[in-house]
């Protein structure tokens, strides 16, 4: 049923990058060009170490911790049987601008090399007092790029991000990648049993959707590092209000129609060599596929290290990493780069790109292609300057039958081919 009339999409969606790419080569011209002595402060961050010893790898196990059936069958039984993806498309709360059409600040901050094909923003009254997060896609979901009839595009923001003591609200933007129609969802964590919910109190930085799952980075403020949703499990809110859970005459999402309750959440080993990610991304060129992920730290502080998860082979474990008998992951690979500002991780085949952001506000940053030989930057303009990334931080996402990679600065999505990346 999912896959019906593939290749008809698949037509349809080429049909519209060959429309939008040239809406996107315009605007790419209104990216401001930065002067050479910008690149005088970036460092090489040279080749990636392997970490291979004990003391490296074992800090970076995951446990598994299943929310209890009952609990999440005891929520559905309460709000009423959930819906999926396809329901929320069909439910907008509004539209994504067409790259031309975004303010001037927003079509600035778009890369200058590699230069975007495809960019969409967001209505500044949509996001006023949302912080930017990860994003994700259908191209992640599936191999074939669809998620039944619709390309979808998954865009992660975060209410009262500074917040302390969990009262941040995670949200995710649905959106249609055909007709760019989208509907808000909040992050959710089951609570008492399952008899009501709690926000995810933390900001969102990195976002994975892999098969029937979607896999969330979780702050420092959480225990967790990685909370798990169920794509099919998105249950109705039933009152319009700013509070979150079970209310008087129904269940409140903070505004939101629909509400995703997690269905897992993974724990670091304890100890403070246990690091927490700080975006995630999805990797197909391995076997198995795998979820790649950078340490989140303050820029300056020194290295960084990468590793990646294998995802679980076992048609019952959809979505879920790879474990063994006691639901531990380990991790498959592990290396330390010397730079020191990651915003974004993507890895393919042998390479891994690295976004960095600028050291100042108003500064762009810059775009690492590294593997255990080397670096080498994407470089711009007449002086060959290495400061062409997005001015914001950029998650990295790779929509692998396409050959394009997602992007975005803050409220801008934006996308461009993995090869332009070894051209500049």
């Amino acid at each position: 049923m999912k896959h019906r009339g593939r290749h008809r999409r698949r037509r349809r969606g080429r049909a519209l990058r060959a429309v939008l790419a040239g809406t996107a080569l315009a605007l790419t011209a209104a990216a401001t060009m930065i002067s050479a002595s910008q690149a005088t402060d970036v460092r090489d961050p040279g080749a990636l170490k392997p970490l291979t010893g004990p003391a490296d790898t074992e800090p970076l196990r995951l446990t598994e911790e299943p929310v209890p059936q009952q609990w999440l069958d005891r929520l559905s039984d309460e709000m009423g049987r959930p819906v999926g993806v396809t329901t929320v498309l069909e439910d907008s709360d509004g539209s994504l601008r067409q790259g031309r059409d975004c303010p001037e600040q927003d079509r600035k901050a778009l890369p200058v090399e590699p230069a975007a094909t495809l960019a969409y923003c967001f209505g500044v009254a949509d996001t006023t007092g949302l912080r930017p997060g990860g994003v994700t896609t259908s191209g992640d979901a599936d191999d074939d790029g669809y998620w039944g009839a619709h390309r979808v595009i998954l865009s992660g923001w975060t209410e009262n991000a500074g917040a302390p003591d969990g009262r941040s609200l995670a949200r995710v933007a649905v959106v249609d990648a055909d007709d760019l129609s989208y509907a808000w969802a909040l992050l959710a964590v089951p609570a008492e049993g399952g008899r009501d919910y709690r926000p995810l109190g933390s900001p969102v930085s990195g976002m994975v959707w892999y098969q029937d799952k979607l896999l969330v980075t979780a702050g420092p403020g959480d225990d967790r590092v990685l909370y798990v949703y169920d794509v099919g499990r998105i249950q109705r809110a039933t009152v319009d209000g700013p509070w979150v859970g079970r209310v008087p005459g129904g269940w409140s999402a903070a505004g939101a129609r629909y509400v995703l309750p997690a269905v897992a959440s993974y724990r670091a080993e304890p100890g403070a060599a246990a690091p927490r990610p700080g975006g995630i991304s999805l990797d197909r060129s391995t076997a198995p596929d795998s979820l790649v992920t950078y340490e989140a730290r303050r820029d300056g502080e020194g290295t960084t290290r990468l590793w990646r998860y294998d995802f679980s082979g076992d048609p019952e474990r959809t979505g879920l990493l790879a474990t063994d008998s006691v639901l531990r992951a380990k991790a498959a690979e592990a290396y330390e780069t010397r730079l020191d500002d990651v915003h974004g991780v993507l890895s393919y085949r042998s390479d891994w790109y690295l976004s960095g952001a600028g050291t100042e506000a108003d500064e762009r940053g810059t775009l690492w292609r590294q593997d255990t030989e080397g670096a080498r930057p994407t470089r711009c303009g007449p002086d060959e300057t290495l400061r062409c990334w997005s001015g914001p931080p950029a998650p990295l996402a790779l929509w692998q039958s396409t050959g394009e990679v997602w992007a975005r600065s803050g409220r801008t999505l934006f996308a461009f081919p993995l090869t332009s990346v070894d051209r500049t």
